[in-house]
């Protein structure tokens, strides 16, 4: 004898309309959430650039705190982790003053000049995503100059 099942209510499935519904409910949220998101790694990179500036000023300072000098544009960063020949680094700290040089995130070196503009001691900066003087947005220079300002922005 063959039993007949017989579907309840509660089993059916979705009907179209509600399938539907939900589904413009995520397109909604995709075109709200997604341009927010989007905008992240930009932002990340961006804040990477600045840590990485801070970290570097530091051992840039320890630099001269031991041997009385920032090292010169030719000597550059590697200074901080290679000792410079002459006699201008005499002081200079076994090990170094940080492990390694980073790169900024688009994968560019990060720049040094001494002495900087604008009667700074020194200008420390990343070209940005474009890896060019100048630009916006992520294509924008990011320096010592302007972490006082970001920090700013970033507070808001």
């Amino acid at each position: 004898m063959q039993s007949v099942k017989t579907v309840s209510s509660a089993q059916r499935g979705f009907t179209l309309i509600e399938v539907m519904v939900v589904v413009v409910i995520l397109g909604i949220l995709a075109a709200v959430v997604v341009p927010r998101v989007m905008d992240r790694p930009d932002q990340a990179r961006t804040t990477k650039v600045q840590n990485d500036i801070r970290a570097m000023e530091s051992a840039l300072n320890l630099y001269r705190l031991d041997n009385f000098n920032y090292p010169t544009t030719e000597q550059g960063l590697r200074a901080l982790v290679e000792r410079p020949s002459g006699d201008a680094a005499r002081n200079w700290r076994a090990g170094g003053y940080i492990d390694r040089l980073q790169r900024d995130p688009w994968g560019n070196e990060y720049q040094y000049l001494r002495p900087g503009r604008d009667g700074r001691d020194f200008d420390l900066y990343s070209l940005g995503a474009d890896g060019r003087p100048g630009g916006t947005g992520a294509n924008a220079d990011i320096g010592n100059w302007n972490l006082e300002n970001a920090d700013d922005e970033n507070n808001r």
